[in-house]
Order: C-alpha cells, then structure tokens, then sequence
C-alpha cells in the first residue's frame, strides 16, 4: 500500500485533534476530488513499518483523540487488506482514541453487498473497528462548504457503535450542534 500524506495535528476530519492517514488508490475517481492525485495506487510514498513507528509516535500524545483513514479509498479492497493489521495495532495501543474513516463507498448499498467492489475478506472486521464513517462519493452537483466532515449533500456520517448495535444505519447527531 501506497500513502500520500500523514497529518500529525488534523481538525478538519473529525473531532477533535486527529492523526489523518491519507491512503493512494481510488476506483471512484470522482469529479471534483479535492485529492485526485491519490486516485494512483502508486502515488506517494510505500507504508512500511517505520511509517507505522512514525504514526504510533504522532498518537502517543493525550491532546491526539484517534486516527483518520482518508485516501484515495481505503475500502479499495487492496487497501483493506493492508490496512488491517495496523489498525489491530493501532486499536490494542490506543484503546481509548477513536477511528473515522472516509470512503467514497455508500455503507449499506455497497460496503455490507456481497460481491460488490469494496467488499472483501477485511470489509467487516474494520467497519467493526471504526467509531464514525462518513460514506458516499463526492458529488460535485451537490457540493456544500458549509456541510460539517464532508463536502456534499449526499455523503453521510455514520454512529458505527449505534448503527451495529441497533442492526440498521443510524447518522451520527453530534454534528448537529454544529451544522
């Protein structure tokens, strides 16, 4: 796997202070990306395990509340698949931050569909590690500065704790206070 960017001290994408991931590879390709370089699944630089060492060391602080998956996609299958093991690592370090992740993929037509592009073998026990997804892909028609951790109208912030409690999708509220 191929990564593009790491952020030590994100606001933008999600609460709180932030350790952002910004993985390469994206089938998507949506019209409008703020990041299309990231399409590439060869775009930037190798994940290795000094970058690993590298996001431990920007985590450990108390001021950081969790990590971020950006891309490109990290639901491209072949990024599940790498990703994995670091997130188990990164959920037995830091048992108490969070874990957002973007996808451009839609949660429940696409991500839980068997046989659909992003569903793999690694699918569900990350989506069973994450706290908050924002899905869908970015329509530029429906673009909308002023929307909270996404950029158009038809992109979704997920409670993942309460959406696999209660068995069906549940928007994440918090963000109303702010929207």
């Amino acid at each position: 796997m191929y990564y593009s960017a790491i952020k030590d001290c994100d606001i933008a994408n999600g609460t709180g202070v932030r350790v952002t991931l910004f993985v390469s590879g994206c089938t998507n390709c949506c019209e409008g990306c703020f990041n299309p370089d990231t399409w590439d699944f060869c775009h930037g630089r190798e994940f290795t395990k000094e970058t690993e060492e590298q996001i431990w060391q920007m985590l450990d602080h108390n001021y950081i509340n969790g990590l971020t998956l950006l891309g490109g996609e990290p639901f491209e299958p072949s990024n599940q698949r790498a990703l994995l093991p670091f997130l188990r690592e990164y959920k037995k370090r830091f048992p108490n931050k969070n874990l957002w992740a973007f996808t451009g993929f839609y949660y429940d037509t696409e991500l839980l569909v068997d046989g659909s592009h992003p569903r793999c073998e690694a699918t569900d026990e990350i989506l069973g590690m994450i706290d908050v997804l924002v899905d869908g892909r970015f329509i530029l028609a429906k673009k909308d500065i002023t929307l909270v951790y996404r950029g158009s109208s038809n992109q979704r912030i997920i409670d993942m704790h309460k959406t696999r409690a209660k068995g069906e999708l549940v928007i994440w509220d918090e963000h109303l206070a702010t929207n």
